[in-house]
């Protein structure tokens, strides 16, 4: 590889290295950095309208075109100044304002402008929790965060929280990358619960999985989990050795909730079989596609019956229960042995932060290592018993968030999407071009396009045909989701779904989340009014 020429003048020696790390290169780079922060810090939603709007409207291969460059300069090739500007004007119009009331199309949203602050604060002191002496006191606060959402989860007495908020053995729970980390820690722990050591056997943990399934006398070991459950599931049991493939979907009711009945009889099968071990029931408080949630208190008493593991994920659907009005609605997640809730969705932290809990403050004892530079035996250490090493202090962020916001103020943002999600689904049942795929339970909404032609044809129609019908749909409401997005005025996402009983596929349906406290019914109806014209310009083409 040739060395590139150096065209800016600028070179990397030790005197130019220093002004970089310690302090601004010039006045010039310190003013620009000062003006683009002031601007994100305390006008954070002017900022991103001003220079990102939702999206430009650009294809992928004329972004692709402008970043084919693959050797590193030598010497440096812009100052700060030049680089700052570079991301607002060039960066910035390119990505997507998902802080937009517009952007209803996935589980990211607007943050409050004051997390830009607590991000920028937590990257300055750039704290490792891995290890008490890369972090002190911020390990403290990990732990008594931990506590506060755990007790939020299963309320137990003020004495269980006074032993083990600050106990420097047990775990109340761990913070973790986002949600796919926290179910996989969560399996991670009912995995090696149920395969523990015995009779000379050290565990599947440092065994693997062959040698626990000889040891146990089985076949293989598996998960049950809604249809509707994240992918992340099935990724956290290949990743621990016991096979996507087992993880078998349970059947689900018209609200796209784990059906008991069908659960109940797959558990006594799988039992007869008596070469299969059922792992963990998992159930979903706030699924990715239709923001259904279980069963929970009933799939909770059917696994304390079984003594099976119950994982709630949470990730989307746990930080309602801050909300004194729709609390109920996760009623029976204080059954479950673990619960994942993800900090980057509806407690509005920015990227990325999740978080798993533990009924049992010793349950992740099986997940410990040590080393003996770091995370010794006998010392504090969270790092112990975390899937991840190293990790940025982001509990700090959701202590700080929680202290400015309080319990009420995330509430009011929880029942607003709740709330709005509802006026949605009326005002789509009241439009003669629309069907509404599913009674939305939290704030995600689900439907399509069907024009009043093919409405008929569904209501009269055999299989054969009714397949070939919602085939048609599937393609209007694909083509119509594709150029509202292209446009980049609102996005909403698509996703496919068994909407009636006597449909044997599932169909494209229209998705959104209301999650921005921005968005209100009346920038609905004109996502609704924009999907209505692009339909005529589509059919009239």
């Amino acid at each position: 590889m040739g060395k590139r020429d150096n065209k800016t003048g600028l070179v990397a020696d030790w005197k130019s290295l220093e002004k970089v790390f310690i302090r601004p290169e010039n006045d010039s780079g310190k003013q620009t950095l000062i003006k683009y922060m002031e601007q994100i810090l305390f006008g954070l939603h002017d900022f991103l309208n001003t220079h990102v709007g939702v999206t430009e409207e650009i294809s992928l291969k004329e972004l692709t075109d402008d970043f084919r460059e693959t050797r590193i300069n030598q010497d440096p090739e812009k100052k700060l100044a030049q680089v700052i500007t570079d991301i607002i004007d060039e960066i910035a119009p390119k990505a997507v304002n998902v802080a937009s009331p517009y952007f209803v199309g996935h589980m990211t949203s607007a943050v409050p402008f004051f997390m830009v602050h607590l991000k920028t604060i937590t990257a300055a002191l750039n704290q490792n929790v891995i290890k008490l002496e890369t972090s002190k006191v911020l390990s403290v606060i990990e732990k008594q965060v931990l506590a506060k959402v755990h007790r939020l989860i299963y309320g137990k007495d003020k004495g269980f929280y006074e032993e083990h908020v600050q106990h420097v053995e047990s775990s109340l729970g761990a913070f973790t990358a986002g949600g796919t980390t926290a179910n996989l820690t969560a399996l991670r722990v009912a995995r090696n619960t149920l395969f523990k050591p015995r009779n000379g056997f050290d565990g599947v943990e440092k065994h693997g999985m062959a040698a626990a399934l000889k040891e146990y006398g089985a076949d293989r070991v598996v998960v049950l989990v809604s249809r509707r459950a994240h992918f992340s599931i099935e990724k956290a049991w290949g990743i621990l050795g016991a096979g996507s493939s087992n993880v078998i979907p349970v059947d689900v009711d018209e609200q796209h909730r784990v059906n008991i009945k069908k659960l109940n009889s797959m558990i006594k099968e799988i039992q007869k079989d008596g070469k299969t071990i059922i792992a963990a029931v998992v159930g979903i408080a706030g699924t990715t596609e239709t923001g259904s949630v279980d069963p929970l208190k009933e799939m909770g008493e059917i696994c304390r019956k079984h003594s099976i593991h119950f994982h709630v994920d949470a990730a989307w659907g746990g930080p309602v229960l801050l909300s004194d009005r729709y609390a109920h609605l996760l009623d029976g997640i204080a059954e479950a042995d673990s619960v994942t809730i993800d900090c980057h969705k509806q407690f509005y932290m920015p990227m990325t932060s999740g978080m798993v809990f533990f009924r049992d403050p010793w349950a992740m004892d099986t997940v410990a290592y040590y080393s003996n530079y770091v995370n010794r035996r006998g010392s504090v250490d969270i790092g112990i018993k975390t899937l991840e090493g190293s990790r940025e202090a982001n509990s700090l962020i959701l202590d700080s968030a929680l202290k400015i916001m309080g319990a009420r103020g995330y509430a009011l943002m929880i029942d607003h999407g709740i709330d709005t999600a509802q006026k949605f689904a009326s005002e789509i049942e009241k439009r003669q071009l629309f069907e509404l795929a599913v009674p939305p339970r939290l704030n995600i909404v689900t439907y399509r396009i069907v024009p009043e032609r093919l409405q008929k044809e569904l209501e009269n129609s055999d299989p054969g045909h009714r397949k070939r019908i919602n085939e048609i749909v599937s393609g209007i409401n694909k083509n119509v989701q594709r150029k509202q997005r292209e446009r980049g005025k609102s996005f909403v996402s698509r996703t496919r779904l068994r909407i009636h009983q006597q449909d044997r596929q599932a169909s494209v349906v229209l998705r959104t989340v209301v999650m921005n406290p921005m968005t209100d019914i009346h920038i609905l109806k004109e996502i609704l009014d924009e999907q209505e014209g692009i339909f005529k310009e589509l059919c009239c083409d």
